[in-house]
């Protein structure tokens, strides 16, 4: 044994109980790493067992550089003294879609009460409308956010960011269009 109240065997796993299950299948990406806890549960008719993995923590480095971003509402600027990359924003795609949501409220709503509310069709469309602008900005931020990463994995880089404080009182001061596009790219 393990230690646990496990062990595997080839093509199944017996647990402490004298329970033998059939391995259907698993991820093979961990599978030189030592095996961890095991859950098992019970769901629709099934028995699974969830084995956890230990992964070691990778090895920290010293950077032999900074590669410093720059984040605006066009572009991302990413790069140092040798180098500069440019991302360009979601922002305008996300604030289409936004504006659209807007339009559908405002010509479905009068002064007395809010008619796109009870309009069942109206209400799944603006939430549409919202649920696109978000997922635009949430995909092109993980997108974004990964290819830094790598960036700065393989030319081991430290990742250094400018300082945002102060940046929620300024932006009370700034344009409604201005401000709204900022709180987009917040949303990332």
């Amino acid at each position: 044994m393990h230690g646990y109240s496990y062990r595997i065997k080839g093509e199944h796993v017996e647990l402490l109980g004298g329970l033998k299950l059939r391995v259907i299948g698993w991820d093979r990406r961990y599978d030189g790493y030592p095996n961890g806890d095991a859950r098992l549960v019970y769901r629709d008719g099934k028995l699974v067992l969830h084995i956890s993995k230990r992964v070691p923590k990778p090895d920290k480095y010293a950077p032999r550089g900074v590669l410093a971003v720059d984040i605006n509402e066009k572009h991302v600027v990413v790069g140092n003294s040798v180098f500069e990359y440019r991302f360009e924003t979601q922002i305008e795609k996300a604030l289409h879609y936004k504006r659209l949501a807007e339009s559908l409220q405002k010509k479905y709503s009068s002064p007395r009460y809010m008619a796109w509310l009870r309009r069942r069709g109206i209400r799944e469309r603006v939430r549409h409308f919202h649920r696109k602008a978000r997922s635009i900005v949430e995909d092109w931020a993980k997108k974004t956010s990964h290819k830094i990463v790598v960036l700065a994995k393989q030319n081991q880089y430290a990742v250094a960011r400018e300082d945002l404080t102060g940046l929620v009182e300024s932006l009370r001061k700034l344009p409604r269009d201005h401000r709204v596009a900022l709180l987009i790219l917040s949303i990332g």
